[in-house]
């Protein structure tokens, strides 16, 4: 029932699944590739003995964004590792449109990267550039170099070098544990942020991702926090009575949007993270929840019943009226705007239960991307390429994630046991 699925996800009522978790790094499952990605062919850097396979780390990165299909290993007669060594014509023959060929030198605790990009067809050199990095970092290093090469290709900036935040639970019943974590976008390096055997909800980051808000039932009642990742220092925002959810940053990091009961109904509200200064900006005897900002900080967006049913709204930070923007189906609920603000992203149930869908604010129409069992929680990568989600494999929580337009989509499960509430970071710089 609509109504009942929505009451729940706005007053933080939506149960974590409490299956046994036996670590917090998650692995990827390519569920759905695109048929119309673009061959590329990334060869193993030179160079023995390194901790991490870099060149495995960009392929993979490459091959997750659904723009890119790289080459196996297993099809490469040649591996050149510099553009000077590169036959073209071997690469044509195997159909690829892209080379990325490299070598790697150790020298105590510090590697230097060298990587080239080649476009095949052209027969040029399009990018090169020496990385350094730890021993321990090579992953990071990978990540980087990957964001080069797409946005070098692509014209698109590449956000493989972003964060991912999540919760966990571990345990059954009042034994649960849950955690929030940071990882890598492609869950790797996982670190843990928070652990409380009462639920953890609704991670948001920071416009500079140093600092994650959340809610925490620690007090036997939900609670907003804002917490430094770099110290772990963090302070309680609000502690009313009733509901206190969804806080999400506005673009400027001065601000937090959020749903609050304190007056009665589910409202929502800003609070001025400086003064502790609160403004009431929705005023309906409806429910209104899960707040996003606008790319330029002047306006919300939430989802409301006010309607009948869930349905995404628009309202001016300053005041006015609202303006619906869903009118597709009955269900649409939990809207996150794409870094251009052209595009909204959502759950919304239809013909295949629920689903992230995408909506353009233009016209108005919305299309299913997703491909998932139980779609919830939508967030967007600071590019716009992608969306990840919670979602569910064999009755675990698990993440998934899918392009823009739909055309490839993967699963981020863990070892064991469930994830849920995922949040792509900003750009670390």
């Amino acid at each position: 029932m609509p109504a009942a699925r929505f009451m729940a996800t706005c007053l933080g009522l939506v149960a974590l699944l409490v299956m046994p978790m036996a670590q917090a790094e998650l692995t990827i499952d390519i569920t759905r590739g695109n048929e119309r990605a673009t061959p590329i062919a990334v060869v193993p850097f030179a160079g023995e003995g390194l901790p991490t396979d870099v060149a495995q780390v960009v392929s993979d990165d490459l091959g997750r964004s659904g723009y890119f299909d790289p080459l196996p290993r297993s099809s490469m007669f040649a591996k050149p590792t510099s553009s000077e060594e590169v036959k073209f014509g071997e690469w044509r023959s195997l159909d690829t449109r892209y080379l990325v060929v490299g070598s790697a030198t150790q020298q105590g605790g510090q590697v230097s990267i060298r990587y080239e990009l080649m476009d095949v067809n052209g027969e040029s050199r399009l990018l090169g550039e020496t990385v350094t990095s730890s021993t321990n970092d090579l992953r990071r290093a990978g990540h980087y170099i990957a964001d080069q090469i797409f946005e070098e290709i692509t014209g698109i900036r590449g956000a493989f070098s972003t964060r991912l935040a999540y919760v966990t639970s571990q345990g059954v019943g009042d034994n649960t544990q849950y955690s929030l974590y940071v990882a890598d976008s492609d869950g790797h390096n996982s670190q843990q942020v928070l652990t409380s055997d009462e639920p953890i909800m609704s991670p948001a980051w920071s416009p500079d991702a140093g600092k994650l808000a959340y809610v925490s039932f620690e007090s036997k009642r939900p609670a907003i926090y804002v917490q430094n990742l770099a110290s772990g220092q963090r302070a309680k925002l609000t502690d009313f009575e009733g509901l206190n959810s969804a806080p999400v940053w506005s673009p400027d990091g001065r601000r937090l949007a959020m749903a609050l009961s304190r007056d009665g109904n589910p409202e929502i509200y800003v609070m001025d993270i400086a003064s502790r200064g609160l403004q009431r900006v929705t005023n309906s005897s409806s429910i209104e929840t899960e707040p996003d900002w606008s790319p330029d900080g002047q306006s919300l967006i939430f989802t409301s019943d006010r309607s009948g049913g869930p349905q995404i709204y628009r309202q001016s930070v300053s005041g006015g009226s609202a303006e619906r923007l869903t009118r597709t189906g009955n269900y649409n609920a939990r809207g996150r705007l794409s870094p251009d603000g052209k595009s909204l992203f959502l759950i919304h149930r239809g013909n295949n239960g629920f689903q992230v869908a995408k909506q353009d604010l233009q016209s108005g129409r919305l299309v299913e991307i997703s491909n998932a069992q139980q779609a919830e929680s939508p967030s967007v990568a600071p590019n716009g390429t992608m969306v990840i989600f919670a979602t569910q494999q064999g009755g675990t929580g698990v993440l998934g994630a899918v392009t823009a337009d739909g055309r490839a989509q993967f699963r981020l499960p863990s070892a064991q046991g469930d994830v849920r509430e995922p949040a792509w970071s900003p750009f670390l710089n």
